[in-house]
C-alpha cells in the first residue's frame, strides 16, 4: 500500500508545476500517515496463532489467542490456581523423619567396656596430616551390610539403627563375655548424601546424619542462599521425577519447610533469578530484562519501575500488554488500561512469570511522527528535482 502510494506521489509531483505541487505533496502525506493512526498493538479483536499438528501430512491449524483485561476477580483467580499447584506439589514431599538407618560406607565406633584387648580391632588413629575423605578410626561396614566384631563375628548391621546394632553385638558378645557392655555410635556417616546445585554458598554432596534431613536443614549446611537466589522457584529431583518448591509461597501459606524430608540421593537446585527474568519493553524509558526480587515475586508495577516507568512523551498508557506462554501452544495476552491511578493498584497485584513480555503502545501522534518523519525526505526530494526540471 505504502510502496504505491509513494510512486503515485513521485508522479504527481514530477507531472506538477506552479504553487500546486506544495499543496500537493501535503495532501499524498496527510493520506499516507492514515496508515500510521491505525492501533499497533491494540488487537481489538482475537489473534490467531498457527499450531502444526504430529502428522506432517496435515495443514497446519490456528488457535485464537486469548486475552484478558486485567481485573480484581482476574488476579485472584491467578492466584488461587498458583497457590493450589503449589500446594499439591510439595505435598508429594511431605513426611516425617525417621531414625537414622545404618548403610555400606557408614563407620561405627564399637567399644566393649573392661576389654581394653579390643580398642585395637578399631584401627590406626587418624593422623592430623590425612586427607579429609579417610576414614576415621573405626568399623567401616561392607559393601553386603556387614560389620566385623571380634568374638562376635560378622553382623549384619545395615538397615539397622544404632541402638539395634548395640543390642546385636551385646547378644553375640555374651556367648564369649559375662554380661558385656557395649556402646555402638555412628563415627562417620558416608552411607547417605543429597546433592545440592545452584545458587547456594557450598554446593555440593551434603551427608545424611542423624538430624533429619528436611529443606531447611539442607540448605543451612550448604551455607544458605547466595544474593542471586530466587528462593521461591526450587526444584528436587527424586528418582527421576521434577518436584517444584516455592519457598516463599509455602511461608505466606502456613506450610513449615521442615515437613519437606528429603532421601539419600535427592538433588536439590536453587534457580538463580537471572533465569526467570521479565522483557520489558516498548515505550519505557529503559526497556531491559526486570529481575524478580529475592522472593521470586514481580508485580507489573515493579518490572515498570526498573524500567523506569512509562515514557511521558510516546507512551499510550491505555495500551499496557502482558504476554505470557509466547513459546507455549497456548499462549494468552493481558491488558491493562493504566490511564486511571486506580489501575495502577491492579498493576501492583498483578504477578509475572519468569519469560513474560511486558510491552507498552506508543500512542497515535507518535505513530504519525514517526511516519512523516520516513516520507518527508522522499517528498523534499521530489519537490527538488520539479523545481530544477522546471
Amino acid at each position: 500500500m505504502r510502496n504505491l502510494e509513494i510512486q503515485h506521489a513521485y508522479a504527481a509531483v514530477l507531472s506538477r508545476r506552479g504553487t500546486g505541487l506544495r499543496a500537493l505533496a501535503i495532501g499524498i502525506c496527510i493520506n499516507l500517515s492514515a496508515c500510521a493512526v491505525a492501533p499497533g498493538m491494540r488487537m481489538t479483536a482475537p489473534a490467531s496463532v498457527p499450531v502444526t499438528s504430529g502428522d506432517a501430512t496435515t495443514e497446519p491449524t490456528s488457535r485464537p489467542v486469548r486475552i484478558d483485561e486485567i481485573t480484581a476477580t482476574l488476579i485472584r483467580e491467578l492466584q488461587d490456581v498458583a497457590a493450589t499447584g503449589g500446594a499439591a506439589q510439595a505435598e508429594r514431599l511431605f513426611a516425617k523423619a525417621g531414625p537414622y538407618t545404618l548403610g555400606p560406607g557408614d563407620v561405627l565406633q564399637i567399644t566393649v567396656w573392661d576389654h581394653p584387648e579390643l580398642a585395637a580391632a578399631l584401627g590406626a588413629q587418624q593422623q592430623a596430616n590425612s586427607r579429609p575423605f579417610d576414614p576415621p578410626q573405626g568399623f567401616v561396614i561392607d559393601a553386603p551390610g556387614d560389620v566385623y566384631v571380634p568374638y562376635a563375628g560378622s553382623v549384619h548391621v545395615a538397615g539397622s539403627t544404632p541402638e539395634q546394632v548395640q543390642a546385636q553385638i551385646a547378644g553375640a558378645l555374651s556367648r564369649v563375655f559375662k554380661k558385656p557392655q557395649v556402646t555402638v555410635r555412628v563415627a562417620s556417616f558416608r552411607a547417605k548424601q543429597i546433592y545440592i546445585d545452584g545458587e547456594v554458598r557450598s554446593p555440593g554432596g551434603v551427608p545424611i546424619n542423624d538430624i533429619p534431613m528436611t529443606l531447611y536443614e539442607a540448605i543451612n549446611r550448604a551455607g544458605g542462599f547466595t544474593p542471586a537466589a530466587d528462593q521461591s522457584r526450587m526444584v528436587l529431583v527424586r528418582d527421576g521425577v521434577s518436584y517444584p518448591l516455592d519457598l516463599t509461597d509455602m511461608l505466606e501459606h502456613g506450610t513449615n519447610p521442615t515437613d519437606v524430608a528429603l532421601k539419600s540421593g535427592d538433588l536439590l537446585r536453587v534457580v538463580s533469578r537471572d533465569e526467570n527474568g521479565v522483557y520489558v519493553m516498548g515505550e519505557v524509558n529503559k526497556p531491559l530484562t526486570a529481575m524478580p526480587m529475592k522472593t521470586g515475586r514481580l508485580t507489573l508495577s515493579e518490572a515498570l519501575s526498573q524500567a523506569g516507568s512509562l515514557n511521558n512523551m510516546s507512551a499510550d498508557a491505555a495500551q499496557l500488554y502482558v504476554i505470557r506462554g509466547s513459546q507455549a501452544t497456548t499462549p494468552r495476552v493481558f491488558h491493562l488500561n493504566a490511564r486511571s491511578p486506580v489501575a495502577m493498584v491492579l498493576a501492583n497485584q498483578f504477578e509475572l512469570q519468569p519469560k513474560d513480555v511486558v510491552y507498552v503502545d506508543s500512542n497515535g501522534l507518535v505513530r504519525l511522527s514517526r511516519v512523516l518523519n520516513l516520507l518527508l525526505p522522499a517528498i523534499n526530494a521530489g519537490l527538488t528535482a520539479a523545481i530544477v526540471t522546471k
